[in-house]
């Protein structure tokens, strides 16, 4: 006997599968709307930087160059023109800032998630949610004041002042992040521990950090992506020529009367390459952290 009913003899579950195939099919076409939308403006850098001429193709409606070339690329990465003639060093001191970035928001976060969960104090809530006040205040408005603290203190000019700026921007998020994500450790196990006879600072490197792992990953990508990604503190707090980073140097094309195209795309391309190999590489450690939760939430 079949137990499927019918309605007006049509089975009642062919209705419910029509509606599941036209949402996936819907949901494809914004899928696939999103995906071009978003790759659009990349295809367009990548279609300036293989021209050889300048990077004129693009405003001449031509889909693909006719002679495609990576002399673009070459001339980048030997430092071969004068507006990329230091591209290593930008590059090292982009990768100082948004590592130095990333580490010490990790690091504070969760020292201070630690503190605030794990203590349990009174007040605790009102410290985690505190410093998200400084989100209020637009970065753009505490720059002038940012800058002349940096330089009361001897750091004008100096990769540490753009290190302190993204700190103190990133901290705040990776704050509420990581004390959110803290509620689902037990605080029974640092209890066991304490018997165990380990002090504060074992359970914070062999207990709360691993289990953490996720979490301080996701936090410290955020805080990467928004060290990579600044501009304006850059802009005001570095002035000399060994301080500059990629992000100064890619600016400067705007500069120039007539600047070659290919090669601010070809630069703007390599520059968006290592928080992507990072991000990647990230994505095995939240892996391993979600496992090693897993398990013991098991």
């Amino acid at each position: 006997m079949s137990l499927v009913r019918t309605v007006g003899g049509r089975p009642r579950g062919s209705g419910s599968r029509v509606r599941s195939a036209l949402v996936e099919a819907a949901s494809a076409v914004l899928a696939i709307a999103i995906l071009v939308w978003s790759l659009t403006p990349v295809y367009n850098m990548l279609l300036i930087a293989l021209d050889p001429d300048e990077g004129d193709i693009e405003f001449e409606g031509i889909l693909w160059p006719p002679d495609p070339s990576l002399h673009s690329f070459h001339t980048v990465l030997t430092q071969g023109y004068w507006l990329v003639a230091d591209f290593w060093r930008q590059l090292g001191n982009s990768f100082f800032i948004g590592l130095m970035t990333m580490l010490l928001t990790v690091l504070i976060g969760s020292l201070a998630s630690f503190a605030l969960g794990r203590t349990r104090p009174s007040r605790g809530w009102l410290l985690v949610n505190a410093p998200l006040l400084t989100y209020a205040v637009p970065a753009s408005f505490l720059v002038i004041p940012f800058s002349r603290l940096m330089a009361s203190y001897g750091l004008a000019d100096s990769l540490w002042a753009i290190v302190a700026a993204n700190v103190t921007f990133a901290t705040p998020y990776a704050i509420l992040i990581l004390s959110q994500y803290a509620r689902l450790i037990p605080i029974e196990l640092d209890e066991a521990a304490n018997v165990d006879g380990a002090s504060p600072g074992q359970v914070y490197r062999r207990i709360y950090l691993p289990l953490m792992a996720p979490a301080l990953a996701a936090v410290g990508t955020f805080a990467l992506l928004l060290a990579w990604n600044e501009y304006l503190y850059q802009y005001v707090l570095l002035s000399s020529t060994r301080n500059m980073t990629v992000a100064i140097a890619i600016a400067q094309f705007f500069n120039t009367d007539e600047a070659p195209w290919n090669y601010m795309m070809a630069t703007a391309i390599i520059y968006s390459l290592p928080p992507i190999a990072i991000f990647y590489a990230l994505r095995r450690f939240m892996a391993a952290g979600l496992t090693r939760g897993g398990a013991f939430r098991g």
